[in-house]
């Protein structure tokens, strides 16, 4: 009897720990549309990532002519030479969360929002946590100082709020994903999911493995 309990024991402690995104779906409608087992991925984050600033930068070349629809080259020389050569910008005697200037919804909201979208991308593609964070700071980072730099400085305040509310965020969205494996019903299913993470849903159904 010992022998098979620590027999038993030692193929449970070996057994690879089971995600939220592992477990099967229960469904009384048939199988979901999308992998429930969808594999390891660093290219599909970034890919996604990259398209998500593309889009941001044209969007706001478009509601913000001035300064990001200026094609002046020298001027957008002098945008990096800033951005790259000057601190930051932060400036303490302005309103909480404006201190770049900017109004407090889009650095409070647009930016938590930017943020979970790379970190929920990278969990989805079974990222750790750590492994996600880190890629939502190397995209925010990358957004300050490529996308942006060319018509305005750095945000101090980007720079740290976009990783962090994008990983109380996109956790918060990766969990509600992951637990819609449990909804019986694959239209429900499907919706919950759609909401958490609609462009991830389309890439999947586009064929991406994650």
């Amino acid at each position: 009897m010992g022998s098979a309990l620590v027999a038993a024991w030692s193929s449970v402690a070996s057994a690879e720990p089971v995600g939220p995104r592992e477990l099967a779906p229960i469904s009384d409608d048939g199988p979901s549309q999308v992998d429930t087992h969808p594999r390891e991925s660093w290219a599909v984050p970034v890919v996604h990532g990259l398209g998500v600033m593309v889009g941001m930068r044209i969007g706001a070349a478009l509601i913000w002519p001035d300064p990001f629809a200026d094609t002046d080259g020298a001027q957008i020389r002098r945008s990096y030479h800033d951005a790259w050569t000057k601190a930051p910008v932060w400036d303490s005697s302005r309103d909480a969360f404006e201190w770049d200037g900017d109004a407090w919804h889009i650095n409070v909201l647009g930016h938590a929002a930017f943020g979970s979208e790379l970190y929920l991308r990278a969990r989805t593609c079974k990222k750790n946590v750590l492994e996600a964070l880190v890629l939502t700071a190397a995209g925010s980072t990358l957004w300050e100082y490529g996308f942006e730099a060319n018509a305005v400085r750095p945000s101090g305040l980007d720079l740290w709020y976009t990783p962090l509310s994008g990983l109380v965020l996109g956790e918060a969205r990766f969990w509600g994903w992951s637990a819609a494996d449990r909804i019986r019903s694959r239209s429900w299913r499907g919706v919950v999911r759609a909401v958490l993470d609609p462009f991830g849903e389309l890439e999947r159904l586009a064929g991406t493995p994650c």
